[in-house]
């Protein structure tokens, strides 16, 4: 039997969790789902990770991994452990789990920026980076320990016979005390990005006003891989490639010291991300016999400055604040006044952008988050700024009305699968279970109609960039095999509450074992 086909073949002990039933959530029209984007998966396995895509990105991602080995638990758990297992294994001496880790045998032209450029092994030595091992000198959002967490419960005592959340614990206990201790540049608690490829989102209209202060790189300086392999209407502009290449290459020069850079952005999304993996490994924590709670009140602290210094109400949502942006804050506060009200945070310099984004969605998968915001989330993921469930089906990545908003071109305006999965996870979170089971059928119907593409048109669903995209067929898998919703649908709408709850692990509870829920 080839690889292929015993990845894809469902054994005895797994059948319920693998292949579920036709149900009203899982129609017997989807069952080859599983079998295609099992296939992906295998296809881009290197022996030790899985590539995004072959071609356009030919190493491993970090928070693509993530997602990837969240999906890859559904046929293999032992797979989706050694996925993360190889990640963290390249995790620098301060913590940090870099953003790209270089597979040698790839050609160094195939990628750019590529290992000659980072020079992780030399400019990160005071850092700590590894001498064996070549990476980027950045990071992405942690989703880590939140995707450990769901694959030691697609089969725990596979996971405990390996040790598996034993020698991974450390590991993201360091990551997650790099983020908060080395990269609270505003001093209020919250991590700060000093890239946009950090935050994952890379040309995303946030980063305008902040990256126009950067003086970009010299075209001739560099050599852009990407435009060989996707159009060039589809992926960021050659003007906003310099800056990212200065940016990259002023915090190499630096040896990848944080807090002086010019840019410096605390994000919602990466924010909410490091708070689901706190709750995530207090599980993680208990499961290995040591209290969690101290993570727990950690997240709950997180959640309140969250909504402290980047909720807006008038907009309906949450906002990015640039702590690089000088003079007085300008940025309307969480009390929605527009003019820096009482409720303001006065951090000197820094002050909220108004860009309506996906990443200021994504904390409604926390479940602290109090009543009336996750009701105005809703509310605004509806609207006409999103339009979901309206004029589209996936969640663009910004704002329909905004000038900036293009749905071809990467961050711009197109849909992803991976927000549409973290979002799936936030409406079923909050008692949101039509919105949700809406969204997980949408996300099913167009990985599954665009072969698995990277990212889709949000009016059409269209296919964009590339094809056989590795998380896309990852959280496919992982919407597949998720059981209908038990819990009634909650009222937001009708709630004023603000308080956050005092407990809960929330989403990291509901039916998330995966491959195997005997």
């Amino acid at each position: 039997m080839d690889r292929t086909a015993q990845l894809t073949a469902r054994s005895t002990p797994y059948e319920t969790a693998y292949d579920p039933p036709a149900t009203a959530t899982t129609p017997a029209t989807t069952t080859s789902l599983h079998t295609r984007a099992a296939r992906v998966l295998e296809a881009n396995w290197t022996g030790a990770s899985t590539v995004p895509s072959r071609d356009l990105y030919p190493h491993q991602w970090s928070w693509d991994s993530a997602f990837i080995a969240i999906g890859l638990r559904h046929v293999s758990p032992r797979r989706a452990q050694t996925e993360l297992e190889t990640l963290l294994a390249a995790q620098w001496g301060d913590g940090r789990v870099p953003h790209i880790v270089f597979n040698p045998s790839v050609p160094l032209d195939a990628y750019f920026p590529s290992p000659d450029f980072w020079r992780s092994s030399t400019a990160g030595r005071t850092a700590g980076a590894p001498r064996t091992l070549q990476t980027s000198g950045i990071v992405q959002p942690p989703v880590h320990a939140l995707a450990a967490w769901l694959v030691h419960r697609a089969d725990p005592e596979l996971s405990r016979a390996r040790g598996f959340l034993a020698r991974v614990h450390p590991r993201l206990a360091a990551w997650h005390r790099y983020l908060l201790h080395r990269r609270d540049l505003g001093g209020a608690g919250l991590v700060s990005v000093v890239h946009p490829w950090e935050q994952g989102m890379d040309n995303s209209p946030c980063w305008d006003t902040p990256l126009a202060r950067i003086t970009p790189a010299p075209a001739r300086s560099f050599r852009r891989a990407d435009l060989d392999h996707g159009a060039a209407e589809d992926r960021p502009t050659d003007l906003d490639y310099g800056r990212y290449v200065r940016l990259a290459a002023d915090y190499r020069d630096a040896g990848y010291a944080d807090g002086g850079g010019e840019f410096a952005v605390e994000d919602p999304a990466f924010n909410a991300l490091l708070i689901a993996s706190e709750y995530a490994l207090a599980r993680i924590a208990e499961e290995l016999g040591a209290t969690g709670s101290a993570r727990r009140a950690r997240a709950q602290r997180l959640t309140a400055t969250l909504v402290e210094r980047l909720w807006d109400a008038e907009a309906g949502m949450f906002l990015c604040r640039d702590l690089r942006a000088g003079g007085t804050p300008s940025g309307r506060g969480a009390s929605g006044s527009g003019a820096g009200g009482e409720d303001e945070p006065r951090v000197p310099g820094s002050r909220l952008l108004p860009e309506r984004a996906v990443s200021g969605l994504v904390p409604l998968i926390l479940p602290g988050l109090p009543r009336d915001i996750a009701a105005a989330l809703v509310r605004t993921l509806r609207g006409p700024h999103f339009s979901v469930g309206d004029r589209t089906r996936l969640v663009p990545s910004y704002d329909l009305l905004g000038e900036a908003f293009d749905p071809h071109r990467y961050w711009r305006g197109p849909a992803w699968f991976n927000t549409g999965w973290l979002l799936e996870r936030g409406l079923r979170t909050h008692g949101e279970t039509a919105a949700a089971e809406a969204l997980r059928r949408a996300v099913l119907d167009l990985a599954d109609a665009t072969d698995f593409a990277e990212y889709v048109d949000p009016y059409t669903g269209a296919a964009c960039g590339a094809t056989g995209f590795g998380w896309t067929a990852a959280l496919a898998l992982d919407l597949y095999h998720r059981p209908a919703v038990r819990h009634a649908r909650q009222h937001l709408d009708k709630s004023t509450q603000r308080v956050v709850p005092p407990t809960d692990t929330g989403t990291f509870d509901r039916s998330d074992r995966g491959g195997h829920r005997g």
